[in-house]
């Protein structure tokens, strides 16, 4: 959800942005503002994503407001008065608003700051692992522990074993940490997948696995 902010002393103007903002579902209306002044003190209690801001404005005008800031939100400025673009895009304003404003001219300017947002990269739910000269995909939640023997692993899944030419620590940097922890240099476990936790040991569908002393820190947290 994107949290936004809106400041402008026309009680018109605040209605037309509040509206286009509460008619889309991907934004926040946190507050609305009549004043910069009152904008600063919301922008220093609240996180805002993005601000819709009105240039001149009684006392303190957008402009000076965003200058004021250390670190700004994202900045949509919406105003009667065309002769402020140039000093806008100085402040790498996301978009420039003449009033009156339509949903269309919104929607082109929420298109524009979206486009700017970074997209996180989804974490893979899965690996391939090399079996018998073919590339095998394995889903995370089906490994339950993995042991290993010699040059090898031996990778225990809720739909078989596979054997696998790998170290334990090249497997470890593999999978996930936040799903898979190392409890034995000889194991590695899903946490998911953990009955049980004794002093010495711990259960996975009804295998005992042997937790080594240098590892016991790592599995209780």
């Amino acid at each position: 959800m994107i949290n936004c902010l809106i400041v402008d002393d026309e009680p018109l103007a605040q209605d037309i942005l509040a509206t286009y903002v509460q008619d889309t579902s991907s934004l926040c209306l946190v507050k609305t503002c009549n004043t910069a002044l009152e904008a600063f003190e919301v922008l220093h209690q609240e996180k805002i994503d993005l601000l819709f801001l009105d240039i001149k404005m009684p006392g303190l005008s957008g402009i000076d407001l965003v200058k004021s800031l250390k670190n700004p939100p994202a900045v949509i400025f919406t105003t009667a008065y065309s002769e402020y673009a140039a000093a806008s895009y100085d402040l790498e304003a996301v978009d420039y608003l003449l009033k009156p404003i339509t949903q269309a001219r919104f929607d082109k300017a929420l298109a524009k700051f979206l486009k700017l947002q970074p997209v996180a990269e989804a974490t893979p739910n899965f690996t391939y692992f090399k079996v018998s000269g073919k590339l095998v995909k394995v889903l995370h939640d089906d490994i339950l522990y993995a042991q290993s023997i010699k040059d090898y692993i031996l990778l225990h899944t809720l739909l078989g074993n596979h054997i696998v030419h790998m170290t334990m620590k090249y497997l470890g940097e593999l999978l996930p940490e936040k799903e898979f922890v190392r409890v034995h240099r000889s194991y590695l476990v899903n946490r998911n997948a953990v009955q049980v936790i004794g002093k010495a040991h711990l259960r996975i569908n009804e295998k005992e696995i042997p937790i080594g002393e240098s590892y016991k820190r790592a599995l209780v947290q």
